[in-house]
């Protein structure tokens, strides 16, 4: 159900490579590899050991990761469209 002079599932085809790369992009992403920390690494304070057994190579507390993880900011998706507003930004 493309639109205009686009071939049928053009706009199918865009959400789907969109949503493979944004994917992509969160696997790449540097994970915690090692052994856990017994002390988080910024404040010093204990990580319990469950956590330690759920994620190994953590080396934040929960306080500390919820305080980094808020801080996040998403960056902008690629307009997979190239209209001429969006090549104007």
């Amino acid at each position: 159900m493309a639109g205009g002079w686009a071939r049928d599932g053009a706009v199918n085809e865009q959400i789907e490579a969109s949503v493979s790369d944004e994917l992509a992009r969160l696997k790449a992403r540097r994970q915690p590899q090692g052994e856990s920390l017994t002390h988080c690494a910024e404040c010093e304070e204990p990580i319990p050991e469950a956590r330690r057994a759920a994620l190994p190579g953590v080396k934040l507390c929960i306080d500390c990761m919820r305080e980094r993880d808020s801080t996040f900011q998403a960056r902008g998706g690629i307009n997979r469209r190239g209209s001429k507003d969006s090549q104007l930004k």
